[in-house]
């Protein structure tokens, strides 16, 4: 094969003849495939013990502010939310075994309370019911005036009453 460039330009013949060899030389089976390996696994033994120290090797993650506020946040949250779970699972448990003994037992202060309260407040009525009470008789005048003046006309418009 001849790889020197042509300086002139190829007949139609040639430019033929160069397409079907250029076509033929891709598409034959037996050009080798070359495979290329992806992974690499070392299956030789470590040894259990040497003279070379491990590496120190840095952590070098970069962890965005943000990112660190929100994880912190969802810790924060997920931990309320938790202790709120727990408390209303606690409150329906008390409630599941409600029994009407149990509700007479806890009424009864409130009830006593407020029997207390209702005393109290009759006692209080009765003692200002007996204080003296001035009523004073008269002559009662009550004038009202409403003045309309009224000559708005529109849709964006205003009418001002004055009541005395």
């Amino acid at each position: 094969m001849d790889f020197e460039p042509i300086t002139r330009p190829l007949t139609d013949a040639e430019a033929r003849a160069e397409a079907e060899r250029i076509i033929t030389q891709s598409f034959q089976p037996e050009t080798p495939v070359r495979h290329f390996p992806t992974s690499f696994r070392d299956d030789t033994k470590v040894p259990p013990y040497g003279t070379t120290p491990p590496v120190h090797q840095d952590d070098r993650r970069i962890v965005p502010a943000w990112a660190a506020g929100i994880a912190v946040a969802s810790i924060g949250v997920g931990a309320g939310i938790t202790g709120i779970g727990c408390g209303a699972w606690l409150v329906l448990q008390g409630l599941a075994s409600v029994t009407l003994y149990g509700v007479l037992m806890v009424t009864l202060p409130l009830a006593g309370l407020a029997m207390v309260a209702t005393a109290i407040g009759g006692a209080v009525s009765k003692a200002r019911s007996s204080v003296t009470k001035n009523v004073f008789e008269g002559p009662v005048t009550q004038n009202t005036q409403i003045t309309n003046t009224s000559t708005t006309r529109g849709m964006f418009s205003r009418t001002r009453n004055d009541v005395r």
